[in-house]
């Protein structure tokens, strides 16, 4: 899955948020000042050429909603990451996390419990 900009990650936010929207429904959601209406309806092509957003036709005009959630982007980003930097071992990325103390003893055995519990 394609990592997202700053950008388009502001406007999927928005979209996960509120639901299916119009570009001009986007853009009042921003603060003064706003966006330039362009600018938004680039991003939200762009987004939907990635297969991020869809969109329904309303005469002239177009809403447009998500087509993956939140939750299977940040599965799909961690997936990107791992693969990235860890030669797509999760292993690997733990011993990591490890090593540079960000993740403790305790953490790996209340994770151990949480998986023998989930099995």
């Amino acid at each position: 899955m394609k990592r997202l900009t700053r950008k388009e990650e502001e406007i999927m936010d928005l979209f996960w948020e509120n639901g299916p929207m119009f570009v001009r429904e986007l853009r009042e959601h921003y603060a003064d000042p706003k966006p330039h209406f362009n600018t938004l309806s680039t991003i939200v092509r762009i987004l939907e050429s990635e297969g991020f957003l869809g969109h329904s036709a309303w005469g002239n005009s177009f809403q447009y909603h998500p087509l993956i959630t939140k939750e299977q982007y940040h599965r799909g980003s961690v997936a990107n990451l791992v693969d990235k930097y860890f030669g797509n071992s999760y292993r690997s990325m733990v011993s990591a996390l490890v090593e540079e103390e960000k993740l403790s003893l305790e953490d790996l055995k209340e994770i151990i419990g949480q998986i023998e519990k989930g099995k």
